[in-house]
């Protein structure tokens, strides 16, 4: 796994923290931990590390950071940058380019995926499966994969007519 932080380096320490039923976890390297210091053992507050993992600041690093602002609640992305906190919904979109790189680099992916619930039934696992062989049918059209998408969609139509036999039997 590789590190929250600089996103080169192995992680190797790895924290997890429950707050409300919310769990919440970050991926360390050494070098990254020893500069964020050892406030990690006892309690952190989200808001700060999401502000110092993003180091904002170098997320851009240009005269347009200073004049991004929020159009609905007036909040600065400079002011988002010391909080970590947004102020409002529409805070997406007016930092959209900024907040981008930033959750690519915290998440992975720019679209939340998610878990399923191990007691989750089999019709939510079969659509989220689905979804992920439309997306990697998508990506190999692009890349002008011709053999894989069509095994792709052969794989496609197997698990919709699954999915559909098994709701007339409902």
């Amino acid at each position: 796994m590789v590190c929250n932080v600089c996103g080169q380096s192995e992680a190797t320490i790895h924290l997890t923290e429950i707050i409300n039923t919310q769990m919440i976890e970050i991926h360390l390297c050494e070098t990254c931990a020893e500069q964020k210091g050892t406030d990690f053992k006892t309690h952190f507050d989200f808001n700060k590390l999401l502000a110092s993992l993003a180091d904002l600041g170098a997320a851009i690093k240009t005269e347009d950071a200073a004049q991004l602002v929020c159009k609905n609640c007036s909040m600065t992305y400079e002011e988002f940058g010391r909080t970590g906190r947004l102020g409002c919904s529409v805070c997406y979109e007016s930092f959209d380019k900024a907040l981008l790189p930033l959750i690519k680099r915290v998440q992975k992916a720019l679209r939340h995926v998610g878990k399923v619930p191990a007691r989750a039934g089999g019709d939510v696992r079969q659509v989220m499966e689905l979804r992920e062989l439309k997306e990697q049918m998508k990506k190999s059209i692009e890349v002008e994969s011709f053999e894989k998408s069509a095994e792709l969609r052969d794989r496609i139509k197997k698990l919709e007519e699954k999915m559909k036999t098994g709701r007339k039997k409902k």
